[in-house]
């Protein structure tokens, strides 16, 4: 019997190497289009060469805020509108959550620009105290709060049991160079006390859904699974999750692993993989053509 073989990551020089292969792309924004402060010229590019040879784009992120708040910052930060047909957020299935817990007070954690998660919604904000659930779109002060910060708050919530519905799984984001702690570390610390959570965005399948049914609504026809890639460039969430939803995985190496990847050669880079939970399909230094 031979033995099985080791899981390898094709590296690519760009996305035309692949593109034939598929009919829709999954692609992640921060890290990838932009990094919080300027667009990746290239990477717009390689979207809109993708969608002019077929493929429809959708931007998927685990931003807290609904796919209109972002449409703004990506104009903002000069995505053009060609590089996407459109964006599903974290914040678009958290919404749903918080529907379902209508008229319910809840305590919000997060920063005021994440307000728009909950406007034209029955969530009457409260005190934590007062609070029948918690909604965590991040820190407070991401500058120089960390999960730390809140331990005498989070001992509190489990000892309540109250449920937290976090907007944003990740850990981390790197804004212009500088890495800060995003709503899902916050809920692996509420875990960490026995806290109960529910995550909204990547890596968990109702964001795919969400995605898939608006590219096959504008396709006019269903999209094959075999015929789906996700680009992102966390393991956790952007590759964890392409793998469990049955899409191709493209890892862009310059985002929040830069400093594990980028400056290192292929060998020891497959080496980093196979150390990790999940291993990506493919990866490349940054989104290009």
């Amino acid at each position: 019997m031979q033995p099985a073989q080791t899981p390898s990551t094709a590296a690519l020089t760009g996305f035309s190497e692949i593109v034939d292969r598929f009919d829709l792309c999954l692609c992640d924004i921060w890290g990838v289009v932009h990094n919080g402060v300027a667009a990746h010229r290239e990477a717009c590019d390689a979207l809109v060469a993708m969608r002019e040879r077929g493929l429809s784009v959708v931007l998927v992120t685990n931003a807290p805020r609904p796919r209109r708040e972002i449409a703004v910052q990506l104009a903002r930060l000069a995505v053009p509108d060609e590089a996407f047909d459109a964006i599903v957020t974290s914040g678009d299935v958290c919404r749903a959550l918080i529907e379902e817990r209508a008229g319910e007070p809840v305590f919000m954690l997060g920063p005021d620009r994440d307000l728009p998660l909950i406007a034209g919604l029955d969530a009457p904000r409260v005190a934590p105290d007062e609070a029948r659930y918690v909604l965590c779109t991040g820190l407070f002060d991401d500058e120089t709060e960390t999960a730390d910060s809140y331990a005498g708050l989070f001992a509190d919530f489990a000892a309540r049991g109250l449920v937290m519905i976090c907007a944003n799984p990740d850990l981390v984001v790197d804004r212009g160079g500088r890495i800060v702690p995003c709503a899902g570390s916050l809920a692996l610390a509420y875990e960490q006390f026995g806290g109960q959570t529910i995550y909204a965005g990547k890596p968990h399948r109702p964001i795919y859904e969400m995605a898939v049914d608006l590219a096959e609504e504008q396709r006019g026809r269903p999209i094959a699974s075999d015929r789906i890639c996700a680009i992102g460039d966390a393991i956790r969430t952007d590759i964890a999750g392409a793998n469990g939803f049955g899409a191709a995985s493209v890892m862009v190496l310059a985002g929040i692993h830069a400093q594990d990847l980028v400056e290192r050669s292929w060998e020891e880079r497959h080496g980093w993989f196979a150390r990790q939970t999940h291993r990506p399909d493919y990866a490349m230094p940054h989104l290009v053509w």
